[in-house]
């Protein structure tokens, strides 16, 4: 009896790790972002490179990837002119990169910016 309740702390602290090793394992996430309205996102993936292929394969244009690690990220066009003013952003919560997106959307010239994509990751 004794034996087991020297053991139950180790089990304890073995589990959490493991449980925090699992959580750690999924952070990585991409959007990419191209011409005329295109783009492409990946979330929880195992590393930063796959994040970015995943979201390049989903993108066709001239696309250009934007990471996502443990946050959240935005892109918004100008729903009236798919190809001119776009914007993007990556922020803590998702509100505040949507927030983002559509300002530069607007700052470069967008008159009827809307949110094309979003995407958050593991803690964002």
């Amino acid at each position: 009896m004794i034996g087991i309740m020297r053991g139950l702390p180790r089990l304890a602290v073995a589990s959490g790790l493991w449980i925090s090793s699992i959580g750690a394992a999924h952070g990585a996430g991409a959007l990419a972002i191209g011409t005329c309205g295109a783009y492409g996102f990946a979330y929880d993936c195992g590393q930063e490179t796959a994040a970015a292929q995943a979201a390049l394969a989903k993108c066709t244009g001239g696309c250009k990837v934007v990471p996502v690690r443990r946050a959240c990220g935005a892109i918004a066009i100008d729903g009236r002119q798919v190809c001119g003013a776009y914007g993007y952003a990556v922020a803590a919560k998702l509100g505040a990169a949507q927030n983002m997106a559509l300002r530069h959307c607007y700052d470069h010239g967008g008159k009827d910016c809307v949110i094309r994509a979003w995407a958050c990751d593991a803690k964002g």
